[in-house]
């Protein structure tokens, strides 16, 4: 699932429509949307220097790491970084994002600021001014490609890093206009969602059409639970997750997709949604005063209950009354029943008389 996920974005979107966005979300209870950004981030690289995708190439966004990180990460996963210069460039809003280490340097303070990397970086030095960021990727990206007229891949590592310096409505507006973009292939961005009100989520989720929720295997807040067990559970969770995305289709549903992972030191694996961590999720939800499930007895009982429309299959000719004829016509008499019972007994007066709210005046159509 994860893999339709990075292949939605290789793929892009049709001329005409908006880019493909993704939002990884993460909580400080399963703190891995980084590792799933990295791989998202290699496995679009992949696919790119082995031509199989129609991107040019990748501009990312660096907040929350160096440039020399994603430079050793790419190493690491195995791809060309030499020609990288070619398809993947990198805006630094990491190593100087407020422009105070360029005025030591002007002063004569500190060395001149080396980025360290040898892929390709353009600085930036004041991450509040978003339109000089939104300028600066399409720059990039224009250069990734000859005639300037090739499309390319958005990766923002941090937009928690971006909502530290401005407002949730400038961050969102200038995404949209992004993917709105037409040389703009697909984007992708990580959010730590707890770090910021439930609006500023859902804003960022409303612009993607994509949107993975990082959650742990087992939530450790049974108050009841030992410290122990809890802190077992933690340890759990910080190498291993569940992968829930939500797909918004073009005629307006929503699709949700689950999947396991578990973080080595080779690099994440996918899995499907084991048996065994549902019984464990089973077994902590808490104890309650009533039953949450049904008794083999109790399920025979619900079996054996007649409905009130429903035949109750005595052998007898079904005869629905109606209303519209007589006692006579009908050819039936009424039985002498226990006085303990009580019965309503009712003939309509005449054909004239309309009908009861219960009846239907247009069963003889056929509809």
């Amino acid at each position: 699932m994860a893999e339709w996920v990075c292949r939605t974005l290789r793929d892009g979107g049709l001329e005409g429509e908006h880019a493909p966005a993704l939002t990884i979300n993460d909580t400080i209870s399963c703190s891995l949307g980084p590792f799933i950004f990295d791989h998202i981030l290699s496995q679009l690289s992949s696919f790119i220097v082995s031509q199989k995708s129609p991107s040019n190439g990748i501009v990312l966004v660096a907040f929350a790491r160096s440039p020399l990180y994603y430079e050793q990460l790419l190493k690491s996963k195995g791809i060309d970084v030499v020609s990288s210069n070619i398809w993947f460039k990198v805006l630094d809003c990491y190593t100087d994002p407020l422009g105070w280490k360029s005025k030591l340097v002007e002063s004569g303070s500190i060395k001149q600021l080396s980025p360290g990397s040898s892929v390709q970086v353009k600085l930036c030095k004041n991450v509040k001014d978003l339109d000089a960021i939104l300028s600066s990727v399409l720059e990039l990206g224009k250069e990734l490609s000859g005639d300037g007229k090739g499309r390319f891949v958005i990766a923002i590592d941090s937009i928690s890093e971006m909502l530290r310096h401005t407002s949730v409505s400038s961050v969102a507006a200038h995404i949209s206009n992004l993917r709105s973009h037409d040389r703009v292939f697909s984007l992708f961005w990580s959010l730590h969602s707890d770090l910021h009100e439930k609006r500023a989520t859902a804003a960022l989720e409303y612009i993607s059409s994509m949107k993975a929720t990082i959650e742990p295997i087992v939530h450790p807040e049974d108050r009841q639970r030992g410290n122990s067990e809890n802190l077992s559970l933690m340890e759990r969770n910080l190498r291993r997750g569940k992968f829930c995305v939500h797909v918004k289709r073009r005629n307006g549903r929503v699709r949700m997709m689950f999947e396991e992972f578990h973080v080595e030191k080779s690099g994440i694996k996918f899995a499907p949604v084991s048996s065994e961590n549902e019984i464990i999720a089973q077994s902590l939800v808490p104890k309650v005063q009533f039953n949450l499930q049904l008794s083999e007895k109790e399920r025979d009982d619900r079996a054996k209950v007649v409905l009130p429309f429903e035949h109750q299959g005595n052998g007898k000719n079904i005869e629905i009354y109606d209303g519209r004829k007589s006692l006579d016509d009908t050819n039936t008499s009424v039985e002498k029943v226990d006085s303990s019972r009580g019965e309503i007994v009712y003939f309509r007066d005449s054909d004239d008389e309309m009908p009861d709210s219960d009846e239907d005046p247009d069963d003889d159509l056929d509809i």
